[in-house]
C-alpha cells in the first residue's frame, strides 16, 4: 500500500533529522569549551551527512544519518593570557564552532523534521477517512 510506504519514508526522515539535531546540539554546547591544557586541541565541530539506501521490502528509497565528519576548518583564536591553555603570547585556540551557523542549521533540521511529521499525520488522517468511508 502506497500510504504505508509514505509513512515509512517519512519516518526515516524523522530519524535522520533527529540525529542531525543531536549533533548540532553537541556543537552548540561545546562552542565555548576551550582546551584543558596547553597543546591540547579544543572541541572540533562535527558535520553530519546523510546517505540513502533502497528498502527492497517496500521498494522505496530511505534516508539515514551517514558518517559524521570532523570539520577541518581552523580553530578560533582568543586572547586570554591567564588561561592555563594559553601559549607564550597569551592566545588560546577555541572550537571552530560558529553558534549562528549552528542555529541556522538547527532551524533547517527542525523544519525538515516538522515536514516529515506533517506528512505522517496527513497520511494517517487519509487512512482513517478511508476506513470511515468503508464502514459507512
Amino acid at each position: 500500500m502506497d500510504l504505508m510506504k509514505s509513512i515509512v519514508v517519512a519516518a526515516s526522515g524523522l530519524r535522520s533529522q533527529s540525529g542531525r539535531m543531536r549533533i548540532i546540539s553537541e556543537n552548540i554546547a561545546n562552542a565555548d569549551s576551550g582546551p584543558e591544557r596547553l597543546g591540547a586541541d579544543p572541541y572540533r565541530r562535527k558535520v553530519p551527512s546523510f546517505q540513502r539506501h533502497m528498502d527492497r521490502e517496500i521498494d522505496a528509497q530511505l534516508v539515514a544519518l551517514g558518517k559524521v565528519e570532523r570539520d577541518r576548518s581552523p580553530f578560533r583564536v582568543k586572547h586570554e593570557p591567564g588561561n592555563p591553555a594559553a601559549d607564550a603570547s597569551g592566545n588560546v585556540q577555541m572550537p571552530n564552532v560558529n553558534p549562528l551557523i549552528e542555529m541556522v542549521d538547527m532551524r533547517e533540521a527542525q523544519r525538515s523534521y516538522e515536514a516529515n511529521l506533517n506528512l505522517i499525520s496527513s497520511t494517517r488522517r487519509m487512512i482513517q477517512r478511508t476506513i470511515d468511508i468503508l464502514r459507512a
